[in-house]
Order: structure tokens, then C-alpha cells, then sequence
């Protein structure tokens, strides 16, 4: 398989957008449920709540665009920890789409965008 093609099966949505026939399986990587949303408007496959960053890390971050080089070394160190569920995760894109949803206001700057790094091979 290319590495074009696993790009364009690992696709990046915020949980407040509709669900799309073309986003595949759905996997929310948020430790929390996204304020507001409900569970059956969101189109959710697949929660892996695993894969979140910590608490900890999560409000250490809070999402300041001065502190994200160093949360995604933090993040990637917190996500090779957790190995099955990674594998979980690229077993899922083997099969067709993946859509990481996260709930983040900063399209840029958040867990979903470290980890679709870390499954492209970029980190």
C-alpha cells in the first residue's frame, strides 16, 4: 500500500461536523465526549479513550499554540504506551478510512493531528 493511499484513508473531523459517508470508520480520540453532541447525531464507530492524552498532559497543554512542540513530543511518548490500542487503530485503516474526530476548536494544534502523525510515520 502507498503511502499516499494510508494518507488519504487517515482523515481529520472536529465532532461538532456532520458525519460524512466518506469518512469511514469513525473513531472519537477524545478521553472526554464532546460537550453538546449527542452520542446519536455524532456517528461514532469507535471510542479510544486510550489514545487521549492524559489529563494531565491535556490541561497542561490547553491548547496554547506556545506549548504544542513540546505536547506533541509528550503526547507521542504517551501514545507509544499504549501499543494495542495503536495497533487497534492501524488495523482499522488496513481495512478502508479512518476519521479521527476530536472535539478541539484549534483545527491545528491537537491530539488528533500528533496522532495521525504518528500513524503516517511523520513522528
Amino acid at each position: 500500500m502507498s503511502g499516499k493511499v494510508i494518507d488519504e484513508r487517515i482523515k481529520l473531523k472536529r465532532a461538532y461536523q456532520s458525519p460524512a459517508a466518506d469518512d469511514g470508520t469513525r473513531v472519537l480520540v477524545d478521553r472526554l465526549w464532546p460537550r453538546g453532541v449527542k452520542k446519536t447525531d455524532a456517528g461514532i464507530d469507535c471510542w479510544m479513550k486510550e489514545l487521549a492524552p492524559s489529563a494531565e498532559l491535556r490541561k497542561w497543554f490547553g491548547h496554547d499554540p506556545a506549548r504544542w512542540e513540546e505536547f506533541r513530543r509528550r503526547y507521542a511518548a504517551e501514545i507509544h504506551a499504549h501499543r494495542d490500542e495503536l495497533d487497534r487503530l492501524r488495523d482499522l485503516i488496513r481495512h478502508g478510512a479512518v476519521t479521527l474526530v476530536y472535539s478541539a476548536h484549534d483545527e491545528a494544534h491537537n491530539d488528533a493531528v500528533v496522532l495521525r502523525e504518528i500513524l503516517l510515520g511523520h513522528r
